[in-house]
């Protein structure tokens, strides 16, 4: 099991950057596959990006990428999400979380959800 405090959101202009982190309690952080999602005020949580455990393969949903950049520090036991370009759309609720199942941008794949960082962007 892992517990997920994510931090670093705020308020940024567009065109703005912000750099989320998402820090991982317990010894078994390295094991997990980790994925970010967003949820938007009266919509879906959905998909932004995952990296695998050793940090070999990355996936972004179509949205974000070329934007935002997952990485992940196995030595701090934690995970980040560089945030680019950012637009108006990009407002949402940021949650990471660990990846326990096949799909990478299906949230039921996801366990041991943070309880989520806003982060709103001004046009």
């Amino acid at each position: 099991q892992v517990q997920l405090v994510e931090s670093g959101g705020g308020l940024v202009q567009a065109g703005g950057s912000l750099r989320l982190s998402c820090a991982a309690s317990g010894r078994t952080f390295s094991s997990y596959d980790m994925g970010w999602f967003h949820q938007a005020p009266g919509k879906e949580r959905e998909f932004a990006a995952a990296i695998s455990r050793k940090s070999g393969r990355t996936y972004y949903a179509d949205s974000v990428k070329s934007r935002f950049t997952i990485s992940r520090d196995n030595a701090k036991n934690t995970v980040y999400l560089q945030m680019n370009s950012l637009k108006p759309e990009d407002t949402a609720v940021y949650y990471c979380a660990a990846h326990t199942g096949r799909s990478w941008n299906v949230r039921a794949d996801y366990d041991y959800w943070g309880q989520g960082t806003q982060v709103t962007v001004s046009s």
